[in-house]
């Protein structure tokens, strides 16, 4: 490792992300490669998705973490990849003490964790911690629970949250103007834009009490985030890179209309990330490449 990691909020959108890898797969590939030429490997990452709640946020301490299926009604073949990690007991443990978050001898990684971090870390040998999400706490709340795992930045391990920067599921579903399912590159609904842009600029602007107040202060905030489960891992991430840097928006997507697919990075570090993703010297990866590196890894990572 040269420097600590930045946190990192992904948005992973629909499960079918991890076989139709689009735009943010191809991003989330680079996005793993830069952190590998200019960070190194991280010892661990520390994972916090809106797919794993509890009453208590708790770290799980598991030897293994397989993939968790839990969704339903798609197609086949999204249930026979696997991306099965290593876990770390000891560091999660470590983290556990330093941070006061208890540690529990629980694996599995839901599917917020595992498309991502397929494309980031394809090979599943990076170990995952998970820590649980309380979908119930406030956002000032999060950002208190991350700014006690700032540490861990120091001990080599990298926090990626992952949720949707907007995420209303019935939106996505309404048919269009000739009675057929919206398609992924259907243009974005003003609602969603308006969201994604106030949530970046008051980002920019290390607006920190607006931010977590954006139930009441950001345009259409009842509409495209109707509930908060997708959105909290941000405020996890951002109270992890602590509150004196600007977040940073590395990506800035939208699926289906009204999907966000943005991603952030906090701390000292995201200022030097943005910069490593758009220097133009770097390699875009194409499409073609994420999903046959991204079907490699899943193969690679089957559970002896």
């Amino acid at each position: 490792m040269n420097k600590p990691f930045p946190p990192l909020f992904v948005s992973h959108g629909s499960p079918m992300i991890a076989l139709e890898p689009g735009g943010t797969g191809a991003f989330l590939q680079r996005l793993g490669r830069t952190l590998d030429n200019g960070w190194g490997r991280p010892a661990a990452v520390l994972a916090v998705s809106a797919h794993t709640t509890a009453r208590e946020a708790v770290l799980l301490a598991a030897d293994r973490h397989e993939a968790v299926y839990d969704f339903g009604g798609f197609p086949p073949a999204l249930y026979q990849l696997r991306y099965d990690a290593p876990g770390d007991p000891a560091l999660a443990r470590a983290i556990g003490q330093s941070s006061g978050v208890p540690v529990y001898d629980h694996g599995g990684l839901d599917h917020g964790i595992w498309t991502a971090l397929r494309y980031i870390y394809p090979d599943a040998d990076v170990p995952v911690i998970p820590l649980t999400l309380t979908p119930h706490a406030t956002p000032a709340q999060l950002m208190a629970l991350g700014e006690r795992l700032q540490a861990v930045a120091q001990q080599g391990v990298l926090v990626v949250a992952t949720g949707s920067i907007t995420h209303n599921l019935r939106l996505m579903m309404q048919p269009d103007a000739s009675g057929r399912r919206l398609p992924e590159d259907a243009p974005e609904r003003t609602e969603s834009a308006a969201f994604r842009r106030w949530f970046a600029e008051r980002s920019a602007a290390l607006d920190w009490d607006a931010l977590a107040n954006y139930r009441s202060l950001a345009p259409s905030a009842a509409l495209m985030p109707p509930t908060d489960e997708h959105l909290l891992p941000w405020y996890v991430a951002a109270g992890a890179g602590g509150r004196t840097h600007a977040p940073r928006r590395l990506h800035d997507a939208v699926t289906f209309g009204s999907l966000g697919m943005d991603a952030y990075a906090f701390g000292p570090q995201a200022a030097a990330l943005a910069d490593a993703l758009a220097d133009p010297l770097g390699a875009p990866v194409q499409e073609a490449e994420v999903t046959e590196r991204s079907q490699r890894g899943s193969r690679g990572s089957a559970p002896t």
